[in-house]
């Protein structure tokens, strides 16, 4: 049998860092996904998944990203289920995460969190080009774009 999931998206709020009993990090999230086609208004719609993520990933991940990160996430769904205050039963499904990648470079925010240091004018990049237009020709590309 196959679990596995590989989501691309963006936090919709900052991740919410908590520790057990047993002193084990445990962080929680919400990953906005957007959906590959657009609904009848020609709108993009999104779906939230909400992911967990345990040990010093879940630390590592809370530090390096916050609301609006877009990042990739490898897991696997997990289903659990609890009686809330008023006695009903509650369903939850979840992704539990293994995995995840940056996929973005992380913006200076002065406030202690790393900063990206690649130098930008990057000669050993043939796609740097500093911010111009690259002028490449259809007949250069190594596929057809039809």
């Amino acid at each position: 049998m196959i679990n596995r999931v590989v989501l691309t998206g963006r936090l919709t709020r900052d991740v919410d860092l908590r520790y057990t009993q047993g002193g084990d990090a445990v962080a929680t999230f919400n990953l906005a996904v957007d959906r590959r086609f657009t609904n009848k208004q020609g709108e993009r719609e999104a779906d939230f998944v909400i992911c967990v993520i345990w040990r010093k990933s879940a630390e590592n991940f809370a530090n390096f990203f916050h609301k609006g990160s877009l990042v990739g996430i490898e897991g696997r769904i997990q289903t659990r289920n609890y009686e809330n205050q008023q006695g009903q039963r509650v369903y939850v499904t979840e992704v539990i995460v293994d995995n995840f990648s940056f996929l973005e470079p992380k913006k200076s925010t002065g406030n202690g969190s790393y900063q990206n240091n690649r130098p930008q004018n990057n000669t050993s990049d043939p796609f740097a080009n500093n911010g111009k237009p690259i002028d490449i020709q259809d007949d250069q590309l190594p596929f057809d774009l039809r």
